[in-house]
């Protein structure tokens, strides 16, 4: 089924995709690497062609030069190991959808190649939901950020080292960003609030998905 919102540009959207049948789409640390460089490099006007060509023991992710012409602003993400979560800004006309259309193209042709598979990657078109409010924009930020606890993955596990997020760009952790996160914290008075902001809101999303599942459930009794 594919996304039947109309992305317009200056307009903020929620991205996200899963593995093929749930299966992983990340198997170590490198695939994961793989992705954040593909999220930088094909986020661009200007045709970029093939990253997998690239040395697999030369990838600089943000230490070397990035589009000046971006199709998308990229607010926040999370990359867990079967499935991920973007916040989108569009930038430029038709500018979500055709870096989508690279960053899974591209990134599913390194996977295939690297473990000997082929076929689709990821389950069908990329999901997409409009954030049509500033309180949207804020909780989503929120959920995206700790999208791992959302999910109550076990910190120090084997599981929780195939996951990236921007919570660390956000709470000033990282010297080289990804994210445009103005948006966000401007909102804020400093980093601080915003970590206070992002960690109150966590049990009231506990709880939310907890409820999905018990509703789930019952569906299927």
């Amino acid at each position: 089924m594919r996304n039947r919102i109309q992305f317009a540009p200056g307009e903020f959207y929620h991205i996200y995709n899963r593995g093929v049948d749930k299966r992983d789409i990340f198997s170590d640390e490198y695939d994961i690497q793989r992705f954040l460089e593909s999220m930088v490099v094909f986020n661009s006007v200007e045709p970029i062609g093939s990253i997998y060509e690239r040395s697999f023991d030369d990838i600089h992710l943000l230490g070397g030069a990035t589009p000046k012409l971006k199709l998308v602003s990229i607010i926040a993400y999370c990359l867990e190991p079967n499935h991920f979560h973007l916040i989108l800004e569009q930038i430029y006309e038709g500018g979500i959808s055709e870096f989508m259309k690279r960053l899974a193209g591209g990134y599913t042709t390194y996977f295939n190649l690297r473990e000997k598979r082929n076929g689709y990657l990821f389950q069908g078109v990329f999901k997409a939901r409009h954030v049509n409010t500033n309180e949207y924009l804020l909780h989503l930020s929120a959920y995206v950020n700790l999208n791992d606890q959302v999910h109550q993955i076990s910190l120090g596990g084997a599981t929780h080292k195939l996951i990236r997020s921007s919570w660390e760009e956000y709470i000033g952790l990282v010297k080289e960003p990804m994210c445009k996160k103005d948006i966000i914290l401007g909102q804020f008075k400093n980093k601080k609030e915003y970590q206070e902001y992002a960690e109150d809101a966590l049990p009231i999303m506990l709880e939310r998905k907890k409820t999905e599942r018990e509703e789930r459930a019952l569906m299927m009794e």
